[in-house]
């Protein structure tokens, strides 16, 4: 399975693209709300920072570029997690020795994510929206990314809920996880996508806030789907049409 499939020189239509049917928090709400959260999170990010710097070295902050609304890339910042290395697998599981003892604390409470909200006040994602996916791993021949990338990326959404122990999935597959991957986790999350796009709304955008915070909260709240339900899930997917326009 190829996976070298993003084409910069082929990105949706110029034009900016409007946002898809059922738009989520006004977007001056938004850039407000992150600033705010950015002020009121300094402490907890100053303190994660140190510890990723006592613990490990380099840089504190993590930048990668990701595919945003339109096919535009653009840099995504998070806390480090990871020792600093070259190359390797762009999916992270549960057992990856890339991870540092502090970055495994930071995944699992989201902190990491912090930084993202700089994210969204530049207007780059939104609170809610499609996690932004690496170049490497976006297919724009695909009418169904082409619908996903009509929406700002966010930091959270649905279907990030339910997939909030995706590394241990993929701890569960034992060899080719890249493969598992773009076969079957990220068609499953694809189809949530656009499920969640027909429904949304500014309401839903905060009640998936609110459920995010829950979930960090009390993880053990909502079961998330099995290994064996994401298979099943995908093979229903693809014995149905083909995605077409909305």
């Amino acid at each position: 399975m190829s996976v070298a499939r993003f084409n910069p020189t082929m990105s949706l239509p110029t034009e900016t693209p409007t946002e898809p049917a059922g738009t989520g928090i006004p977007r001056p709400v938004e850039a407000a709300v992150s600033l705010a959260a950015l002020f009121v999170s300094a402490p907890l990010l100053a303190l994660s920072a140190a510890a990723i710097a006592a613990t490990s070295g380099g840089p504190v902050i993590f930048r990668q570029e990701r595919v945003g609304r339109g096919g535009r890339t653009f840099v995504l910042y998070k806390l480090r997690t990871m020792r600093p290395t070259r190359g390797g697998l762009q999916v992270t599981a549960g057992d990856d020795v890339r991870v540092t003892r502090v970055g495994g604390l930071l995944r699992r409470t989201k902190l990491d994510e912090l930084p993202g909200l700089w994210n969204v006040f530049k207007g780059d994602m939104s609170l809610v929206g499609p996690r932004p996916e690496v170049p490497r791993y976006v297919d724009l021949d695909n009418p169904t990314w082409r619908l996903v990338l009509e929406a700002r990326p966010g930091i959270t959404d649905p279907v990030t809920l339910r997939l909030r122990n995706e590394e241990a999935l993929l701890t569960e597959v034992k060899g080719g996880r890249e493969q598992f991957y773009l076969g079957m986790l990220q068609p499953f999350k694809l189809e949530g996508y656009l499920e969640y796009f027909r429904e949304r709304s500014w309401q839903s955008d905060l009640k998936v806030l609110w459920r995010s915070v829950l979930a960090v909260v009390f993880p053990d709240k909502a079961p998330p789907p099995t290994l064996q339900e994401i298979v099943a899930a995908r093979d229903g997917a693809v014995r149905r049409p083909a995605v077409g326009g909305r």
